[in-house]
Order: C-alpha cells, then structure tokens, then sequence
C-alpha cells in the first residue's frame, strides 16, 4: 500500500477518534459550569429523559435506565441557570437521601427517574423500581419497593446479574 495513501487514512482515523472523544466531554453534566443558562445545557446535552418543577426553579434530569448506570439531576433556579448538579446513581448517595417509610413514588421519579424495571415479588405487596449503578467497578442494582400507596418500604441493594459468554458455558460441567 502506497505510504502517503496509508497516513492519510491513519491521521483521517485519529481525526475522527479526537473529535468523538471531544465530543463525548461536551456530553458530561458534571461539566457544565454553575450558572449556565438552560439553553445552553440542553444545546450542549440535548434534550433531558425528564422536567420536574421544583419549588424554587425547575430540575433537568438526564438518566441512563434502564442501559446505563447513572441519573444526573442538573437544578436550576428561578431564572433557568444552573445552581447545583448531582449523580445519584451512587450507594452512599442512595442509602443516605432515599427515606423509606417517608418518601412517595413521586419522590422517587423526582430524584432517580424512571426505574429500569419494575417487578412484583411474592413476599410484598407493591411494585419493586430497580435501578442500575456501578458501586466502584462493580455492576449493582438497587431495588426499591413501593408499597399500593406509593410509599417507599424497603431498599435492597444486589449485584447485577451477569449472564455468562456461551463459549465460556461449553467448558463448564
């Protein structure tokens, strides 16, 4: 293959490779500056999974569920410009804030979002939201269940299933 053809094609694949990973740091809440306007953030993270009116402003909410394992929630006060951003997909953050007996399934929406799943077991009666979230490197699931009345009765934290290669399968008895 011609030499000069060949770093054409190389310097065209780096090109391609920096712009996305650009790209991908102006995807990152967490990057946005405090008193951004909420134009700027939607032009900049596109349009969020969900709204919620807060008492002093409005919360733009960007979550990953049921795929990904994070929920961003970007405040923003009375004039739209951002006051306060926080990843909530985090076991300290989930243990401490979610108040079981307390908290109402609106709470839950307002602060994680949609769940990934909702399930009924044998042993409640209510529904069971699970969100997904990594706990250091590690894929965990945090169960949260809701009792007819929509109030939070337990949290149960467990590791994600992880489903086996087939081609590891075939070498296992």
């Amino acid at each position: 293959m011609n030499t000069s053809i060949h770093c054409r094609r190389l310097f065209s694949a780096l090109g391609v490779c920096l712009a996305l990973a650009l790209a991908g740091c102006s995807l990152m809440p967490e990057r946005v500056a405090p008193g951004t306007p909420r134009a700027q953030i939607e032009a900049q993270l596109g349009k969020p999974t969900m709204v919620h009116a807060l008492p002093q402003g409005t919360r733009l909410q960007y979550s990953g569920q049921p795929a990904g394992q994070w929920v961003h929630n970007l405040d923003l006060d009375a004039d739209g410009r951002l006051v306060r951003y926080q990843q909530v997909m985090d076991a300290g953050w989930l243990q401490q804030n979610i108040q079981v007996g307390r908290w109402s399934r609106d709470d839950v929406l307002l602060n994680l979002g949609r769940p990934g799943a909702v399930e009924r077991v044998a042993r409640f009666d209510g529904v069971v939201w699970t969100y997904r979230f990594l706990e250091a490197t590690r894929p965990r699931q945090v169960h949260v269940h809701l009792d007819p009345a929509g109030v939070v009765r337990q949290l149960m934290f467990t590791d994600e299933p992880l489903y086996d290669d087939p081609a590891d399968s075939a070498s296992h008895p």
